[in-house]
């Protein structure tokens, strides 16, 4: 009986080094709480993804190889975006963009598979509805919200996943999150 509990007790022990290893090894935006079944399936989300950018990477990878084949006629100039694209980036590279206004400050940084974006303002009545119509609209799935105040000013703090279909900048999403502060002073000013 001594021994079933002492390699019951040894299975326990190698389990927990093994979710701790887990842990560190996945972003914590993926992992809610810090139970067993929270820390596997944000593993099993963080997997997921890294299996759809492996997947989008690869058939990037296989079109880049026809295109540069000389057999092949050459694509429409509009069929490649000129900018690099979120999705292009793999998750070891950070990329960041500010844009900046007297109404508010927007900086988003590509953190992994993921952006970070960060506005700062003073409040603006459903500005951050406004803002979640962009991410939306971008195809940018919201995985955290923050939201710091402090008098009149407040701080939104987005961690926000990157869809496929996701076809802009880490520039152009700083800029169309811009030009949602710009349409609350249009409204204003009528």
């Amino acid at each position: 009986m001594s021994q079933h509990i002492a390699v019951e007790r040894k299975r326990r022990r190698q389990m927990n080094e093994h979710l701790k290893i887990l842990r560190s090894l996945t972003p914590s935006f993926y992992i809610k709480r810090g139970d067993q079944a929270s820390i596997i399936g944000g593993v099993v989300e963080f997997i997921k993804e890294l299996h759809q950018i492996q997947q989008s990477l690869e058939a990037k990878k296989r079109m880049k190889r026809l295109n540069t084949s000389p057999a092949k006629a050459p694509l429409h100039p509009n069929s490649i975006p000129e900018t690099p694209c979120l999705n292009a980036y793999n998750s070891f590279k950070e990329v960041e963009a500010c844009c900046n206004s007297p109404v508010a400050n927007v900086e988003a940084m590509i953190f992994g598979t993921n952006v970070i974006l960060k506005t700062i303002s003073r409040r603006i009545r459903g500005q951050i509805v406004r803002i979640m119509n962009v991410l939306d609209r971008l195809f940018l799935e919201i995985l955290h919200l923050n939201i710091s105040s402090m008098e009149d000013t407040v701080l939104y703090t987005f961690v926000v996943k990157i869809g496929l279909e996701c076809h802009v900048s880490v520039e152009e999403l700083a800029s169309e999150v811009q030009l949602s502060f710009r349409s609350e002073e249009a409204y204003k000013e009528n």
